[in-house]
């Protein structure tokens, strides 16, 4: 089943959009680790339609991130139009997704995000409304319903491709089930026996292994890596093995993910300013990064400190030199 947009690999994967992790540096990382599709953290069509400025900022993106979408979330359909229209000229993105599945109560106490899964018409209206307005595909992200007693994401994803979704990405946690519990993937088996459309499976996928899983559970078009990708972007490069074939790439070792770790933050001072605003919004990532080391935890504490990336690099530093001096005794 075809995408309405150029990929690399017959089965794609995703990184998904994720608010203050899927940036620019991020996803330029990721792709260079063997994502074939990133899409922008989440936008509010709203600020979109005002013209705020620092959205601008926030749907920027390099030509070698390609092919990127730009993720709008917005509750009134006028609006969501709009916006997808501005997108559409000023950032020629390779698609427009509309985010029907964020949990978070600052969108869903308007109706943005999973908060529009509790009228499927408005779902419609809005879906309409931006394929109405740009030429570029529109796609969607949905979670599987609201609540548990309005968990139908066969009917929601049949009404999104109804109203003209080119592909569909299915999250299989209700709203109020946020992030805890178990993705069901028989839903997304279920959705993509239903529709004649691309459907990307998306939840609990933490290993290249996982990847491999939902596939052959779900028969899904490609997969979205989510938290599995925090401070792990060789995720990408392991399931590209494995679904190739080839003997999977070992898992970095502390050099490399410090390495690596500081080429990301290289990039968000690039890309964000080299202020102490970036530093410390991205000691998150270092925390990441440090996942799994020996002392990670002494480690994360001194990283939590920073107020400037060359302190960061000095602990990294510092580090590793100890640790040559442990294995040379």
């Amino acid at each position: 089943m075809d995408f309405p947009y150029a990929v690399e690999h017959e089965f794609p994967l995703f990184l998904a959009p994720m608010s203050g992790v899927s940036e620019s540096p991020f996803r330029l990382l990721c792709r260079r680790f063997g994502a074939d599709v990133v899409v922008s953290e989440f936008i509010s069509a709203v600020g979109v339609a005002r013209g705020v400025e620092h959205l601008l900022e926030d749907m920027r993106f390099e030509a070698v991130e390609r092919p990127i979408g730009i993720q709008l979330y917005g509750a009134d359909a006028t609006i969501m139009a709009r916006a997808a229209s501005m997108v559409t000229e000023t950032c020629k993105p390779d698609f427009i997704d509309i985010n029907f599945g964020c949990p978070v109560k600052k969108v869903v106490r308007n109706n943005g995000g999973s908060g529009c899964l509790k009228d499927l018409g408005l779902v419609q209206a809005i879906l309409r409304a931006v394929r109405a307005a740009t030429h570029l595909p529109v796609t969607v992200k949905i979670r599987s319903g609201w609540d548990e007693t309005q968990r139908d994401p066969v009917t929601i994803a049949r009404r999104c491709r109804d109203a003209g979704a080119q592909a569909l990405t299915l999250h299989a946690r209700s709203r109020t089930q946020m992030f805890s519990g178990k993705a069901n993937w028989d839903e997304i088996a279920r959705v993509v026996e239903a529709l004649d459309i691309p459907v990307i499976g998306n939840g609990d996928i933490t290993t290249a292994a996982d990847v491999v899983a939902m596939r052959g559970h779900t028969g899904c078009a490609g997969v979205m890596i989510a938290r599995g990708a925090f401070g792990n972007p060789w995720i990408f490069a392991q399931a590209q093995d494995v679904i190739a074939g080839r003997p999977m790439r070992r898992d970095a070792g502390p050099e490399e993910r410090f390495a690596v770790a500081l080429e990301h933050a290289r990039l968000a001072l690039r890309l964000q300013g080299d202020t102490r605003k970036t530093a410390l919004e991205f000691r998150k990532h270092f925390g990441w990064y440090t996942k799994g080391v020996p002392g990670a935890a002494q480690l994360r504490e001194r990283l939590f400190q920073i107020e400037s990336m060359q302190q960061a690099e000095a602990i990294f530093a510092a580090y590793l030199a100890g640790s040559a001096v442990e294995q040379a005794a």
